[in-house]
């Protein structure tokens, strides 16, 4: 079973916007953490930014202020609005949720996201 299905990578010049989405359909939303990871060549993969179930955010250093993490209880969905777009943010991205208490974790199939001219 698919548990979180992302969408909207794509190609974008820099300085450009991108939306994210993440659905969440199978699994108890509001129990769970969400955050978006990146993956970029040759690198580890590293977090970007965490929407906890009652709303607060974190975001990575090299993201404040031009990345906004959401999520909608109704529709089961964590989105990351990208703004601001630099080459350095090339990367695979991908949803993750984990259980507050359970410890359970679910990871996304990944997105890619190419900022280039």
């Amino acid at each position: 079973q698919v548990h979180l299905v992302e969408s909207g990578g794509a190609l974008v010049q820099p300085g450009g916007s991108l939306t994210l989405s993440c659905v969440a359909p199978l699994i108890t939303f509001n129990n769970y953490v969400l955050d978006w990871y990146r993956q970029l060549p040759g690198k580890d993969r590293e977090l970007v930014a965490t929407v906890w179930v009652d709303g607060h955010t974190i975001y990575a250093d090299s993201v404040k202020g031009r990345f906004t993490i959401s999520r909608d209880g109704a529709k089961h969905s964590v989105i990351l609005q990208m703004n601001s777009l630099e080459p350095e943010d090339t990367a695979v991205y991908y949803c993750h949720a984990h259980h507050v208490s359970l410890g359970t974790i679910y990871w996304g199939q990944g997105t890619q996201v190419t900022v280039s001219s």
